[in-house]
């Protein structure tokens, strides 16, 4: 059996790495908070070509947590496309808002922009754009709906890591980028993690507030938020493997290319497809 991604072998080959970050987060016992998420949230907003990032429990708080922090009106209605791991949807019911499901296109599978125009209604209030299986989403097309209708785009960046749309990194094109580091991820944690990006102070300060109890200073809660923090052993881990992500990509561009070359000719399968946009192709889960 051929595994998707091998993660025994993967520790091995940074398996130093990996036990002296750890080592160093118990030592110090900085497990919750500290230098270690500051660190990768600084690398992470780096890497992503970000002014912030807040580091969160997993990619479904993150999504939940940024859909809140836009403070979109109570009851409203998010588009979502159909083709989507549940979490995508799922955030936009647990924070009182109404699914509205698009189509996606039959050849890259992200959101279908003419679909998404026939869906939006006067109680649209948002688009979450999921980068499926590191495909970006036609951001300009989808900027000018956004502006044409006056709407906020959540970007869903949980299966595109380092992907780029016209040699941006997605995640900072719409209004909030959400990550997930789910271990299988092509940045993957050894445990649930995940992130937020976003350029704007105002809505970073709102995030880091809602995800640690409503609050920036210990005890002082301005209001009720929620426990969703990056920890510090999930934050050193992924650390470490950042600064192997564009390496372990383009071992995957060249084992995609591996496969597409020798499947083209094999008749009833339907290859994935590069779009032109993109200047780094990731095929992840």
């Amino acid at each position: 059996m051929v595994k998707f991604v091998d993660l025994q072998a993967q520790y091995l080959s940074i398996k130093s790495e990996i036990d002296s970050a750890i080592e160093s987060v118990i030592s110090d016992s900085a497990f919750i908070g500290g230098k270690y998420v500051q660190q990768f949230e600084e690398s992470f907003s780096q890497y992503q070509d970000a002014k912030y990032c807040i580091g969160v429990g997993n990619g479904t708080d993150a999504l939940e947590i940024a859909i809140e922090a836009l403070n979109l009106p109570k009851g409203s209605e998010i588009i979502v496309p159909a083709n989507s791991f549940i979490a995508s949807a799922e955030a936009v019911v647990r924070t009182g808002h109404k699914i509205v499901f698009c189509d996606v296109n039959s050849d890259d599978y992200t959101i279908n922009l003419d679909d998404v125009k026939r869906r939006v209604s006067d109680e649209t209030s948002a688009i979450i754009a999921v980068h499926m299986y590191g495909h970006p989403c036609d951001m300009d097309l989808l900027l000018n709906i956004a502006k044409e209708y006056n709407l906020k785009i959540i970007e869903d960046c949980a299966q595109a890591h380092g992907a780029e749309y016209k040699n941006r990194k997605i995640g900072t094109i719409g209004d909030i980028g959400c990550f997930s580091f789910y271990p299988g991820k092509n940045l993957g944690a050894y445990g649930d993690a995940g992130a937020i990006v976003v350029d704007s102070k105002k809505l970073s300060i709102k995030c880091r507030m809602i995800a640690n109890h409503g609050r920036i200073s210990k005890y002082n809660h301005e209001f009720s938020g929620r426990n969703s923090r990056l920890d510090g052993l999930q934050a050193a881990v992924l650390s470490v493997k950042l600064k192997y992500l564009d390496q372990w990509t383009n071992q995957r561009i060249a084992i995609a290319n591996k496969y597409m070359s020798e499947l083209k000719d094999v008749p009833g399968i339907i290859l994935p497809v590069k779009q032109v946009w993109q200047s780094m192709f990731t095929i992840c889960l």
